[in-house]
């Protein structure tokens, strides 16, 4: 059970997470109001939350930024450079405060001097005293939007007894958006008009956060003496019909439902007909059709950026979740093999129930854990801009595929090594500014990170238009470390690898941001750890595009499983292309890499039972599993094709983690482990290894 304070501290950081994006956005865009409502919305819910967790400091600290934004909102401040800093270090400020309720004095100082720097953009003669007197609405505001219709009418006497309805409506209007409908139908003739008598009555039409007590507070003084009524419109009924104009006058008082249902059998223009027939006056037509026009917009609104109710639960018990569903699926497998010895009909039923719920609920679990790599990217544009304004660059950041989703867990890891990649970008990639002009570049760089679904994996990419990676000067600073040797031959990628080598750096000089050698071995490592792959494209002088591929779960996945003797493997299901047969005449060649040749393409493929000697003799056919990774097809040799099999990843132990081609264990039904494999690595290993240079000539497959 998460208690209130802790859940006010964590949506209160959320908040601070859209206002830096709003911010972001804004500097960028300063024209944009919907930005500029996300900042205020974002202050306005910490301020009044604060107060209620005795964060009061946060509370005065908020509503001076409120103010601000306020003005801004009406045009009374414009956006600057100057004003988004503030921002922003008032955002890192107020993530400060959202730690203890009791601040430290170097909070408050710091907090004076934001409002300091504040106070110097604010265009009043004594800002200080206008932000700090800024009048607060009094009562508790309501927990979303309303609309309130308010009637009054003052008593006859009203100006006689000192009263006016100017300021009564001014105070309701400043709560929110009004529409005021004065009514004048009892005015008597001219000259039977008394000076001094009230004749006029009044209705808004509010839209407003404030609750219903807060408006009857504008009445305080005149509630006993004047004819007053305030009610609630109902924004949220889904009948089609609540907000016709019939309707409407009906829920108004003005029409009775029997003379409306007679009206409404002759057709014509209802209001038009109830005029006609002098059933409701014209005012009461035209307030009720104004009333109907704000209704279905704020339905509109609300519909539009109208979220799904969602309930907070802490990130453990998603995982002890996932840990039952993982075992549940052990479970079921065993019930399978119990079904498929004992063949009985009911046991078979059951087992085949009970497969099917545990995928749905397999999936849904799933569902629950996989979040929006795009949650993420808003810390990556506050990096990319502190960063080239402390380095003197220029650099914008370019992000596609926000909606892109990712298993929460891998989600969590990953952001380090994204934020050590994106800053070795900015770094070392991006030149400066003259000396992009002096090559013919744009004055501002780019950095591109996107991420996409390929293959049930996630496909992460940081590209910059830098002068990319200069091998010669790689290799001759690995030759200096005693790396590799002047002899030895490599690729482009295998020379750009070795920048992940630990201690490995080519910076003339140390700086705070890079330069150590620190960190691009530990970035590799992280993501080796989820599972994960990392290329790197470069050209000397275009840029450098580091590719990241990553399972989207490390929990449960869609498995084939294989036989090899008596030891059982699992290839991941979303590699796997189709499965063919190989007869053991035409596997004469002893080497561990062989070609078959399939449908006119010639497929290179491994023996499982060489790679990894396994004990006993070949069977007389045996079938090859063919893969892909990208582009790339590959075959594994194996015994026996078992079948489809969900897979419940466990984790290997550090005994193992220097062991190439596996991604981790499975149980299965019987209480025996299955090594699952993982066929890139596999291929990577068959490669560089001394046999993977020997092949045979193609083996053509029996039709």
């Amino acid at each position: 059970m998460i208690a209130p304070l802790e859940t006010f501290q964590i949506e209160a950081r959320e908040h601070l997470v859209n206002l830096e994006a709003a911010l972001l956005e804004l500097e960028e865009q300063p024209e944009e109001s919907e930005a500029i409502d996300t900042a205020f919305r974002a202050i306005h819910t910490i301020k009044g939350a604060a107060g209620m967790f005795g964060f009061q400091q946060l509370t005065d600290f908020a509503h001076h930024l409120e103010t601000a934004l306020d003005k801004l909102r009406q045009g009374k401040l414009d956006v600057s450079k100057t004003f988004i800093e503030i921002f922003l270090d008032a955002g890192d400020l107020m993530a400060e405060m959202l730690e203890d309720t009791e601040f430290s004095a170097g909070q408050t100082i710091s907090s004076e001097k934001l409002l300091e720097r504040l106070y110097q953009i604010a265009p009043e003669d004594d800002p200080r005293k206008s932000l700090i007197q800024a009048p607060e609405v009094q009562g508790e505001p309501a927990s979303e939007e309303a609309i309130y219709r308010v009637r009054f009418k003052p008593d006859r006497d009203s100006f006689k007894n000192g009263f006016d309805a100017m300021p009564v409506l001014r105070e309701l209007t400043s709560l929110g958006t009004a529409e005021v409908i004065c009514k004048h139908e009892n005015l008597p003739a001219f000259n039977q008009l008394e000076p001094q008598a009230s004749y006029l009555s009044w209705e808004l039409l509010l839209v407003t956060e404030a609750s219903k007590d807060t408006l009857m507070d504008a009445f305080m003084f005149v509630a006993d003496e004047w004819q007053i009524q305030v009610d609630e419109i109902d924004i949220h009924d889904t009948d089609e019909d609540a907000d016709k104009l019939g309707e409407l006058l009906v829920a108004r008082g003005n029409v009775a439902k029997q003379a409306l249902d007679e009206a409404l059998g002759e057709k014509p223009a209802i209001g038009s007909l109830l005029k006609e027939q002098g059933v409701v006056q014209e005012e009461e037509v035209k307030a009720a059709l104004k009333e109907q026009q704000l209704t279905r917009k704020v339905k509109a609104k609300k519909q539009a950026g109208k979220s799904q109710a969602t309930v907070r639960v802490p990130a453990e018990k998603l995982d002890s979740l996932m840990n039952l569903v993982g075992e549940l699926v052990i479970v079921q497998a065993r019930l399978n093999q119990v079904s498929d010895a004992v063949n009985n009909d009911d046991i078979e039923g059951i087992a085949e129930e009970l497969e099917l719920l545990t995928t749905q609920m397999r999936d849904e679990t799933f569902g629950i854990r996989m979040m929006p790599i795009g949650s993420t990217f808003g810390r990556f544009r506050r990096l990319v801009r502190d960063l080239s304004s402390e380095l003197g660059k220029s650099i914008q950041l370019d992000t596609q595929g926000a909606d892109t989703e990712l298993d929460k867990v891998v989600l969590d890891k990953l952001a380090d090594p994204l934020i050590h990649l994106i800053r070795n970008s900015i770094d070392h990639g991006i030149e400066p500014t003259e000396d992009r002009l002096a090559l013919g570049k744009t004055p501002t760089g780019n950095i591109l990170l996107s991420a996409s679904h390929a293959d049930s994996q996630v496909v992460i990419t940081i590209k910059d238009d830098g002068r990319g990676l200069n091998k010669d000067k790689i290799k001759a600073k690995a030759i200096e470390k005693q790396l590799i040797t002047s002899k030895d031959q490599l690729t482009d990628e295998q020379i750009h690898q070795l920048i992940f080598e630990p201690g490995f750096s080519t910076a003339a000089k140390v700086s705070d941001i890079s330069g150590r050698g620190v960190g691009m071995d530990v970035v590799k490592r992280s993501i080796m750890e989820l599972g994960g792959k990392l290329s790197i494209d470069s050209a000397v002088g275009e840029g450098t595009e580091l590719t990241i591929r990553l399972p989207m779960t490390l929990a449960i996945i869609e498995g084939l499983m294989v036989a090899v003797g008596t030891e059982y493997y699992v290839l991941p299901l979303n590699n796997v292309e189709e499965c063919i047969e190989l007869t053991q005449s035409n596997t004469h060649a002893k080497t561990r890499r062989r070609i078959v040749e399939l449908r006119g393409q010639q497929i290179p493929y491994l023996s499982l039972r060489e790679w990894f000697e396994v004990p006993g003799d070949e069977p007389p056919i045996q079938q090859v599993v063919i893969t892909h990774s990208g582009s790339e097809r590959f075959g594994f040799c194996v015994d026996e094709v078992v079948g489809q099999y969900q897979t419940v990843i466990k984790r290997l132990g550090k005994l193992y983690e220097g062991v190439s081609g596996f991604s981790g264990a499975t149980i299965l039904g019987d209480g025996s482990v299955a090594m699952i494999l993982d066929p890139v690595a596999l291929i990577d290993s068959v490669s560089s290894s001394e046999f993977g240079e020997n092949t045979t000539q193609p083996i053509r497959m029996q039709s």
